[in-house]
């Protein structure tokens, strides 16, 4: 996958990269800063074309955006002059079910947490209430993969950890195929399945780790010896990609 800038040179990004997500699962990709993950994000959700190789959902090529993908990004894309209960409303819109408008949209708001936040701007609310909105909006169209590229990552410790516990729960109640990428060893041991650890630049998936912690998950399982080892095995994986 070769990545054209602004520049006249060309990037490749990605090379002889191989990765598959299972159904219902929660797959993190984590991997050294310009190792290509969000490139694969935007090739996945039909936004980047690849320069060769293909994408497939249950054997269909991926050529474009569509309705069975929906994308949660670090940067909150929320619309300025909408408030959060109508950018919620957007993704049923996009979808082509307006008529679904408002109850559906208080059910979503609700679902992340914001009731009684619904008419407020996007100005109005904190980081973290930005993802939550963001989130709600995703979940509109009710996809069957869900693409979340770095969605804590410019967010506090404090309400990353409270995010994480949020969207584990929706994931136990909606089980929505999950690709989440993120630069935290310690989010990804905790949300996950399966792990796939890139290389740097042009990346490619150098192992895949099995997370076989008990769901639901726990804040209390951080401190275990299983969790421990597994972030020291990932940590020294990703290290050595320096």
């Amino acid at each position: 996958m070769i990545f054209s800038g602004n520049s006249n040179s060309n990037t490749v990004a990605l090379d002889d990269f191989n990765l598959d997500a299972k159904k219902h699962e929660f797959l993190s990709i984590i991997g050294p800063s310009g190792c290509g993950k969000t490139t694969f994000m935007r090739v996945l959700a039909g936004l980047t074309k690849p320069s060769c190789g293909e994408v497939t959902i249950d054997g269909r090529k991926v050529t474009g955006p569509g309705p069975d993908r929906a994308v949660v990004f670090q940067e909150n894309v929320l619309m300025p002059w909408r408030n959060a209960l109508k950018n919620v409303q957007f993704g049923l819109e996009m979808s082509g079910a307006p008529d679904r408008g408002v109850a559906r949209a208080m059910e979503l708001i609700r679902l992340v947490g914001l009731e009684g936040f619904e008419k407020h701007y996007p100005d109005e609310l904190s980081g973290g209430m930005r993802q939550r909105v963001g989130l709600a909006r995703a979940l509109a169209v009710d996809p069957e993969i869900l693409l979340m590229d770095e969605p804590f990552g410019s967010l506090d410790a404090q309400t990353r950890e409270t995010l994480q516990d949020e969207l584990l729960k929706i994931w136990e109640l909606h089980r929505k195929t999950v690709v989440f990428s993120t630069h935290s060893i310690e989010e990804a041991i905790y949300v996950s399945d399966r792990i796939a650890v890139m290389t740097s630049r042009p990346g490619k998936v150098k192992k895949i780790v099995k997370v076989s912690l008990s769901r639901p998950r726990e804040y209390a399982q951080k401190m275990l010896p299983e969790f421990v080892e597994l972030r020291r095995c990932v940590w020294e994986l990703v290290r050595n990609q320096w």
